[in-house]
């Protein structure tokens, strides 16, 4: 079976919801987010799993997540850093925030030589969006891939939230748009845009696939993001827009690959309950065993 690795990107805070929420326990026996995301990729036929986490939650980590994990799939980790930067690059003293999810992919180019899928590591994408994207690169897939999600399967109850809305043309991805505080309201979904929303809108929830390729780009366009936002304390090197980028180049092709999942996450606080809620569901209606483990 070809090899296919699963790049979790968990190095994030959680600046809304207060906390690493990458930790918090949802399953009815404890489970994490991410010990579903990794039955599900395991179960699709992923052999390797590659953490990306900040050095300091190492230990808690492995203690709360990957060491049940042992035998069933290969794991390593890569450590996001502010300041593992291009020479000539130094970080702004008074930095904390990370560079975005460019930069954390961007953290393991010395980890991975197969296709790959990144995904976050706060949100549940549900067994049949892992078992999409594995099956195109099984098959033989060359393209950069990203799995769609409809838009109002990916709201938050409790406020408004950013969504990569995207236009597709002939099942390959035009652009993404980043688009803040989607909101739902009764029968409506707004935003602060001028865009109107009916709820079906294909969004990206950052569940990716890329070739090895994939760190070329990035080394080469982080260097031009540094010239132009390094000294901006709280700028992101985002993964969306060097994908649009290499699609405005036309030096790589993204091919949109389709789940009908219920996309959901810990956004706020508030959403916890609810995720334990549908968790809950999917226990009971035969989805996922009562324990994982």
């Amino acid at each position: 079976m070809k090899n296919i690795t699963l790049l979790v990107m968990a190095a994030g805070m959680g600046s809304r919801y207060g906390g690493l929420k990458q930790l918090d326990q949802v399953g009815a026996n404890g489970e994490t987010i991410i010990d579903y995301s990794l039955f599900d990729a395991i179960k699709s036929g992923f052999n390797k799993v590659v953490f990306v986490i900040r050095k300091e939650f190492e230990n808690e980590f492995k203690s709360k997540i990957t060491n049940k994990f042992e035998g069933k799939i290969k794991i390593e980790f890569s450590f996001q850093d502010i300041n593992d930067l291009p020479e000539g690059f130094t970080c702004p003293v008074d930095r904390i925030k990370p560079w975005g999810t460019g930069h954390a992919i961007l953290s393991s180019r010395n980890l991975i030589n197969e296709p790959f899928v990144v995904i976050n590591g706060d949100d549940f994408y549900g067994l049949e969006s892992f078992q999409v994207i594995a099956k195109y690169y099984r098959n033989s897939g060359k393209n950069f891939s990203m799995v769609a999600f409809q838009l109002d399967k990916t709201l938050s109850e409790f406020g408004g939230v950013s969504r990569g809305i995207c236009v597709v043309k002939n099942q390959f991805l035009d652009k993404v748009t980043e688009i803040h505080n989607i909101k739902r309201a009764k029968t409506e979904i707004s935003s602060d845009s001028e865009y109107n929303f009916q709820g079906m809108e294909p969004v990206s929830m950052n569940m990716w696939g890329f070739t090895p390729e994939l760190f070329g780009y990035l080394q080469t366009l982080f260097i031009k993001f540094l010239e132009d936002k390094g000294q901006e304390i709280k700028s992101e090197y985002l993964i969306p827009t060097v994908v649009n980028h290499l699609i405005n180049e036309n030096l790589e092709c993204v091919e949109v690959l389709n789940s009908s999942e219920n996309w959901f996450g810990v956004t706020y606080r508030q959403d916890k309950p609810i995720v334990k809620k549908k968790i809950q569901e999917l226990i009971s209606n035969g989805t996922y065993p009562s324990s994982l483990f």
